[in-house]
């Protein structure tokens, strides 16, 4: 089971991105709203991966990773940023970002984040 963690006060705009994470059978989803609840879930439950979204109330994205690696180097995580992915690999160079999501990630963006998921835990093909 993979248990993934998404954090963003967009629920609504997020909404098909979600559920096309939650409709595969082998993923738990839980999510927050804030940089604070999701280090607390770091830091408690283990999550494979994070989801962070741009615009957190309480912080910014590329913190957020900065904190989630200090609390837990072994999580994976994705982030929702309005960069192009030139711009975006050179902001987030050496935090070990699985990859970047668009501003309003769809269904589809869900499905290839799972696999790109599975792949970097060796579960292709499982």
């Amino acid at each position: 089971m993979l248990h993934i963690l998404l954090v963003s006060a967009r629920r609504e705009s997020i909404k098909a991105f979600a559920e096309g994470l939650s409709s595969d059978p082998e993923v738990c989803l839980d999510q927050v709203t804030s940089g604070a609840e999701a280090l607390t879930i770091v830091r408690t439950k283990y999550p494979h991966l994070v989801i962070i979204d741009s615009g957190l109330p309480d912080t910014d994205s590329l913190d957020l990773v900065r904190k989630i690696i200090n609390a837990n180097a072994m999580v994976n995580t994705a982030v929702v940023s309005p960069l192009s992915d030139e711009d975006f690999h050179v902001k987030s160079e050496g935090l070990g970002v699985l990859c970047r999501l668009p501003p309003d990630p769809g269904s589809n963006d869900s499905r290839l984040l799972l696999r790109k998921l599975r792949g970097a835990l060796g579960l292709v093909g499982q």
